[in-house]
């Protein structure tokens, strides 16, 4: 105890010490939070990944501080970014998300210092960003994929990247910009800072980070055409209107399930005021209408009037309807009340066709992990549902047109979209229910559906309980949107496609050459610094390079 106070002497003058570098730390990460919705900066991710890149090479960073520059670095990213979820559930899942996080940036705060003295470390870096991001998507319990750097893109000149590599490349080439960028400046000031002679006789080192910014900037220019092309459409595309129905709820909160019937009941009554405004000429007759994630948490597959009700909207609209719908699920019980969030083709006349149950269900939203455990640590995890994974390829028929399914929390991961357009989607559909969260969310969730888009060549629409709708076109354009908590319909025509992207064949494969990249740089740096050489020969290497450098 009595040393107690010397600790905290040595703590205090520790962050005297180096308060410039923790301030430009927290800097790089509150601009990262800014490239994304709602500010949509783009281009602060830029100079977040550059100040990132000084503070990590700096000679007095250890491995232990690129750790705890990492985890400032995150913290200052992730809170600002998700305090939607503190809203409904309060201050602790949002801030033990964040912390959670930020263990990622942590990581990669350490591991780059371990390479920072390999030649080309921006590349070393890009990958090793690559990796930790592939991880955090991966692990634990499904990944959590919210603040990938490629989503904060999509107003971007580098969006394009993603037709060729998915958000994986979009993120790989927005750090590898920044991360250049300040190799660029670290080597001119340090020549800079050289005497005349010196400065003669070597110019800066500034080869190698400005072809990484050349390469980025030219392979975005490239995959533009492909892109705007894919946006404007071609002949041979078939043209169809679809309808997206946003409902509203009575009110936000995570009681709306609570108001389930009243949730059914906007939402039929605004297909039926689509139905009049069709028959009046004010709309055009839609081929197919798409209803958000649960709007109809009452079972219709189970309960009469539920199903009574969406039928006659169906009838009304004369289209099938995907209805976002909760069904019991095998094995369903009182006390295991096991469910599946389904979307479910209903057709008029005959009612319930195909479905998809949703195959990647939300972590502590939608079910709860270790729920002997955790049920035990808050009160609000008995307010987690039961919902299992459903299986498929995504893909249901309504009207004779494959729809590739990709449920709200779904549109998140690369493999959802993915799956659905390989098995032969013709454009996507993202039924959505944002009604327990606020709207900073729900614009962060449309920069994904913006980017699939772009990734599969496919027209995106986006149906939520209370917004934000949107109908997206190939090249990210919003072609229309809803707004925020408000009843209303969007009727649009689209185009069916079934091209294949570059990111559609070879996204997976492109992701791991990226990790792989990062991976291969934090070997060849454990084998530089001799980790894997017998203990014997360490300092017989160390000597010899001594030698050489004063040669």
């Amino acid at each position: 105890m009595a040393d107690a106070p010397a600790r905290l002497v040595r703590f205090a003058t520790a962050i005297a010490d180096r308060w410039h570098v923790l301030a430009v730390t927290l800097a790089a990460g509150l601009l990262l939070c800014l490239s994304f919705p709602p500010f949509g900066w783009w281009y602060a991710a830029i100079p977040a990944f550059a100040l990132l890149g000084w503070v990590l090479t700096r000679a007095s960073t250890t491995l232990v501080g690129g750790a705890g520059y990492g985890l400032l670095f995150g913290l200052a990213f992730y809170l600002p970014l998700l305090p939607w979820i503190s809203g409904l559930v309060g201050a602790v899942p949002w801030l033990a998300l964040s912390f959670a996080e930020a263990l990622f940036p942590a990581l990669f705060g350490l591991v780059a210092v371990a390479v920072r003295k390999l030649p080309g470390w921006p590349l070393w870096f890009a990958g090793l960003w690559s990796a930790q991001e592939w991880l955090k998507s991966t692990v634990p319990f499904g990944g959590f994929p919210w603040g990938v750097v490629g989503f904060s893109q999509t107003e971007g000149p580098l969006l394009p990247l993603a037709y060729v590599g998915g958000a994986p490349l979009v993120s790989f080439a927005v750090v590898l910009v920044g991360f250049s960028l300040a190799a660029l400046v670290l080597a001119i000031v340090a020549w800079w800072r050289r005497d005349a002679k010196a400065r003669a006789a070597a110019p800066p080192s500034v080869v190698l980070p400005g072809v990484c910014v050349t390469l980025v900037l030219l392979s975005a220019t490239l995959a533009w055409p492909n892109v705007r092309k894919a946006g404007l459409g071609v002949a041979d595309e078939p043209p169809v209107t679809v309808a997206a129905v946003q409902g509203n709820v009575p009110r936000l909160g995570l009681d709306f399930n609570a108001q389930r019937r009243a949730v059914l009941d906007n939402h039929v009554r605004e297909t039926l005021r689509l139905a009049d405004d069709v028959r009046a000429g004010r709309a055009a007759r839609p081929m197919l209408v798409i209803w958000p994630e649960n709007s109809s948490d009452i079972d219709p597959l189970a309960n009469p009037d539920a199903a009574q009700l969406i039928s006659a909207a169906a009838a009304a609209v004369d289209a099938p309807i995907l209805v976002g719908g909760v069904v019991a699920a095998p094995g369903y019980s009182r006390t295991n009340p096991v469910s599946n969030n389904t979307v479910i083709v209903w057709n008029p006349g005959t009612g319930p066709a195909e479905r998809h149950d949703k195959r990647i269900v939300q972590p502590f939203g939608e079910y709860l992990p270790w729920r002997d455990l955790f049920s035990k640590l808050s009160s609000y995890a008995d307010r987690a549902g039961y919902f299992v994974p459903g299986d498929g390829d995504g893909v249901v028929r309504a009207a004779g047109i494959p729809v590739g399914i990709t449920t709200c929390w779904e549109v998140i991961f690369d493999r959802a979209a993915r799956e659905s357009v390989r098995a032969g989607a013709q454009f996507l559909a993202v039924p959505s229910n944002n009604a327990t969260f606020d709207e900073a969310m729900s614009e962060q969730q449309l920069a994904f559906g913006r980017l699939r888009a772009v990734e599969h060549d496919r027209f995106v629409v986006v149906a939520g309980t209370t917004g934000i709708s949107a109908v997206i076109a190939p090249d990210g354009r919003e072609i229309a949107r809803t707004g925020w908590f408000e009843p209303a319909y969007l009727d649009q025509q689209i185009r069916l496609k079934t091209t294949m992207t570059p990111a559609t064949r070879f996204g997976p494969y492109i992701e791991a050459a990226l990790v792989a990249l990062g991976v291969a740089g934090l070997l060849g740096a454990m084998l530089h610094n001799g980790l894997f050489l017998p203990a014997r020969w360490r300092g017989r290497r160390s000597t010899t390079d001594d030698d050489k450098g004063a040669t």
